[in-house]
């Protein structure tokens, strides 16, 4: 059962940064659910994640209920606001395609703006 839980663990490590760089994609999440399976799958692979340092601080500042550095925030919503408006104004799209990617990064960025603000990190 370790190995189940250490796949799926790193899937979603994978999903996790893959979402860094695509700004529609969540990482937080997908690092979480990351170490929740390798804490059950692989302890070594879990301290690995805590302790890594680009992704560690994700995990560690979700489980200490520190919200997201405002630096993270105004960098996240204005990836979001060049991706989608470049593909919107640029990509020969169906109107409901465009209209669907307008609403995603609406609603994503006000789940960001709703998270807690952590100042100068």
């Amino acid at each position: 059962m370790s190995h189940i839980w250490t796949f799926c663990g790193t899937v979603s490590l994978l999903i996790g940064i893959i979402g860094i760089l695509l700004p529609l994609l969540p990482t937080t999440p997908f690092l979480l659910l990351a170490a929740y399976c390798y804490a059950r799958g692989s302890p070594k692979l879990f301290h690995w994640l805590l302790q890594h340092r680009w992704l560690g601080g994700y995990i560690r500042d979700w489980r200490e209920g520190r919200g997201i550095p405002l630096k993270s925030k105004v960098l996240a919503i204005a990836l979001i606001a060049l991706t989608i408006g470049c593909s919107v104004l640029s990509i020969e799209l169906h109107l409901a395609v465009k209209l669907l990617l307008v609403c995603l990064a609406v609603l994503v960025s006000f789940y960001i703006l709703t998270r807690p603000t952590r100042l100068g990190g």
